[in-house]
């Protein structure tokens, strides 16, 4: 089937599927395959459950029923054999991408990377934008091979810019989202130590961050440079023909206010406009992301004053630089992922902080390779230069990272978070700020229930 007849198909349908059991009726039902799933063994079922058609790949099971002469008219009529559905669902997305017009133009679309502030940056970005237009965005963290062409199929005709979010771990992943969303803006928010596994190491890192620059090069368009960052800066300068659109806290003579706890939040002075950005979020390190949603803003013709109202009602949720007030704690919850360089933020902002009583229980860094015994020693030691009052590290990376000195200094090791919460039933904490900060796998939002 040709990708606009298939394109119709999409158009005349409620939407676009690809778990069976969400279907709520007239759906396109896309049978992907994992290494633990195959949808094509759940095309049918979909179909039955009341989904408009399923593509499905051309050798699987249901593919050869619908090829037999005996095969139900209603079954074979519906089904669509693909050689690749994840590519034709990528294809379709760049259709629709292409597709959607503003103004008799193809929308304009906004592609974001980085190491650490993706989402928040996003979100940051989704506020400002949308006091002027109607906005489509990446939702959640669907920012992979299978939710970037997700998030593209769900731009609405009203739509009149769109924000991807791209993620990746490994080379290539960037070049190949930005070849299905194609972005006539990029933003890297930051590159820093994560998914050394797949990146093999830092400079693999900025080289694989760096294809959203290539792509912005090649067509021409432009970026958002964080010119504070001597990492981004000294990317773009490698592509002199990149056109950039220049931002930064420093760059913009902005200042960070103190925090504390009266004013835990962060809080930014724009003193050349005499504006003050109050925050729902918490760390010195989100001013970068506001920034960024401020730069936005202003290309697409939203003054500061209108952008600062609008990011000062973002409240982060999902374990993003969270504030939490218990009936006994103050936490700051930022479990939902961890690396070497978005902790080493933390902790040096939490160091920051002003409070009579602190406490860090932080979680493994996952996917650092053989990084990561050294990348975990260099928490453990900046833990000890810090003494909390208390310091909790969850996970065998932190248990295979520490020396006997460890435990003199008061720091205790737990190897998951399920036993850190028994611990805290048993030895309950009180009137404490506590830093609560970990990879996704360790899990460290279990312990907040505890207190």
């Amino acid at each position: 089937m040709e990708i606009n007849e298939l394109y119709g198909i999409f158009k005349a349908s409620s939407g676009i599927a690809t778990d069976s059991r969400k279907i709520l009726g007239g759906e396109l039902f896309f049978a992907l395959a994992g290494e633990n799933f195959d949808g094509n063994e759940y095309a049918e079922k979909a179909l039955q459950a009341g989904a408009s058609y399923a593509v499905v790949s051309g050798q699987s099971a249901v593919a050869r029923k619908c090829a037999s002469a005996d095969c139900p008219a209603d079954l074979k009529d519906r089904v669509i054999p693909v050689a690749d559905t994840l590519k034709t669902l990528q294809e379709l997305a760049r259709w629709h991408r292409s597709m959607s017009l503003v103004n008799g133009k193809p929308i304009p679309v906004i592609g974001l990377t980085g190491t650490n502030g993706k989402t928040t940056t996003k979100e940051l970005i989704k506020a400002v934008l949308s006091l002027r237009y109607n906005v489509s965005a990446t939702e959640g963290n669907l920012n992979n091979s299978i939710g970037v062409p997700l998030t593209l199929l769900k731009i609405r005709p009203e739509s009149e810019i769109a924000i991807v979010e791209m993620g990746a771990s490994h080379p290539g992943d960037i070049r190949e989202l930005v070849s299905v969303c194609l972005p006539n803006f990029g933003l890297i928010t930051n590159v820093g130590k994560a998914h050394l596994l797949g990146f093999g190491s830092f400079e693999g890192v900025k080289k694989a961050k760096g294809e959203l620059y290539d792509y912005i090069q090649r067509t021409a368009d432009k970026v958002f440079l964080n010119m504070d960052n001597s990492e981004l800066r000294a990317m773009a300068a490698e592509r002199p023909d990149l056109q950039t659109i220049p931002y930064g806290v420093k760059y913009c003579g902005a200042e960070i206010l103190e925090s504390g706890e009266d004013h835990p939040y962060l809080r930014i002075r724009l003193a050349d406009e005499n504006i003050e950005i109050d925050t729902n979020l918490v760390g010195s390190y989100n001013a970068d992301n506001v920034m960024a949603a401020l730069a936005v803003g202003a290309y697409f013709g939203i003054p500061h004053g209108d952008a600062a109202k609008a990011v000062a009602g973002y409240v982060p949720v999902n374990n993003r630089s969270q504030m939490v007030r218990t009936d006994t704690n103050t936490l700051i919850v930022d479990a939902y992922n961890a690396n070497p360089t978005s902790m080493e933020a933390a902790l040096v902002n939490f160091a920051g902080m002003h409070a009579d009583r602190k406490a860090v229980f932080l979680g493994n860094m996952l996917e650092l390779g053989k990084d990561s015994l050294a990348e975990h020693r260099k928490v453990i030691d900046k833990v000890r230069e810090m003494k909390p009052e208390i310091a909790c590290l969850v996970g065998p990376e932190f248990g295979n990272a520490a020396s006997p000195g460890d435990s003199d200094a008061g720091i205790m090791f737990f190897a998951t978070s399920a036993e850190l919460s028994d611990y805290l039933d048993r030895h309950p904490v009180h009137g404490t700020t506590i830093l609560i900060k970990g990879s996704r796998g360790t899990k460290m939002e279990q312990v907040v229930p505890h207190l």
